[in-house]
């Protein structure tokens, strides 16, 4: 792959990821877990994803301030100067305009990914394919451009891609319309239209048009940025963040901008792509052993059981017998048996119940 000194990377690690408890607490989010035990945790994998095809000096990190120790141990090569670390959370929107002003100092014709940092690609070759031809698109052309992958199960928990009119490149085409987790008989209709793709999270465009973007959602931020001097440090940057970020909208860059902006392009890819973010989800996206169980770097006695997905802390044994379709996920003081279906609703539904009546702690 074309590796230029005007590509950028900003990595999205600030999300809590509650969808996939007990395993992903408040404290310690999935994205900072090894979560199949290959040495790596997830944020460390898209950062070493995002340096095969970028110096180091031009992948950025998003979090905020409670992750910041985290991330600064996982990924201590980051300099200082490419964590973008959040005083209060305000949505991914206002920490990628903030990523975006920093960039656009460094490198006015810069051309950016932005990347969720739990991202599962089956095929890396492909994946960084695929990145090229974004990247080379959005140098050339004043649109956002998101990347989609073709759906192969009606998946209630992803968000889907209307894709429009081709353009005169293959594989791009307009947006006609985003769904965020249709309900799954809407998902089962969006996948057999041959219209829809699934959303995997990834945009990109050059940093010039996305700053004309963030104009338009929160003016009178990107105003006072744009107020500061030319040559204001780091540190005078920082002063001015901390001031006023807390007035920042809260919004993410899906709702916020892709949903109600016009210019919007889909990259139709074959990278292969899962969202890490549900129990089902992993459940799909796993290979299976006997029983169609899907275990997870757990030691598991497993007998006439079928169909479920396992997840247990190192040094505990787990002896299952006659269970079908769960989920059975312990980590700390919790431990989740449930029906796996469209496990999203029920786990976010537990976590709610379970904050309120036994408190933070198990959550």
């Amino acid at each position: 792959m074309k590796i230029s000194e005007n590509y950028y990377c900003v990595i999205l690690a600030g999300g809590r990821g509650r969808r996939l408890w007990p395993c992903s607490r408040d404290e310690y989010p999935k994205q900072f877990i090894d979560f199949f035990g290959v040495g790596r945790t997830q944020l460390q994998q898209t950062y070493d994803r995002a340096t095969h095809f970028l110096p180091p000096k031009n992948v950025f990190v998003c979090t905020n301030k409670e992750y910041a120790p985290i991330v600064r141990k996982q990924l201590p090569e980051v300099a200082e100067e490419n964590l973008m670390i959040e005083p209060v959370n305000r949505g991914t929107a206002p920490s990628v305009a903030w990523a975006n002003m920093r960039i656009c100092r460094r490198s006015p014709n810069a051309n950016v990914v932005i990347m969720p940092s739990d991202l599962f690609v089956l095929n890396e070759e492909a994946f960084y394919r695929n990145i090229e031809e974004g990247l080379e698109f959005v140098e050339h052309n004043n649109f956002l451009l998101t990347m989609g992958v073709t759906p192969t199960r009606p998946e209630p928990g992803y968000g889907y891609i209307q894709m429009g009119d081709a353009t005169d490149l293959p594989d791009v085409f307009t947006v006609q319309s985003f769904t965020e987790k249709p309900e799954r008989d809407f998902a089962k209709m969006f996948m057999d239209s041959g219209e829809f793709l699934w959303n995997t999270g990834l945009i990109l465009a050059n940093s010039h048009h996305l700053n004309e973007c963030f104009h338009q959602l929160f003016p009178e931020v990107i105003r006072r940025f744009d107020s500061m001097p030319a040559d204001f440090n780091i540190e005078q940057e920082m002063a001015f963040v901390n001031e006023t970020y807390p007035s920042y909208p809260n919004v993410s860059i899906d709702q916020g901008v892709l949903e109600h902006y016009e210019n919007v392009c889909v990259l139709r890819c074959d990278f292969g792509w899962a969202d890490l973010g549900t129990w089902h989800a992993i459940y799909e996206c796993m290979s299976r052993g006997e029983g169609d169980n899907v275990i997870i770097d757990s030691e598991v006695m497993i007998e006439d059981s079928h169909n479920n997905v396992i997840k247990l802390p190192k040094g505990r044994l787990g002896v299952i017998n006659g269970l079908d379709g769960y989920i059975v996920a312990e980590n700390g003081n919790v431990l989740l048996i449930c029906k796996k279906g469209d496990s999203s609703a029920l786990v976010r539904k537990y976590v709610n119940e379970v904050q309120i009546k036994y408190g933070d702690e198990f959550i």
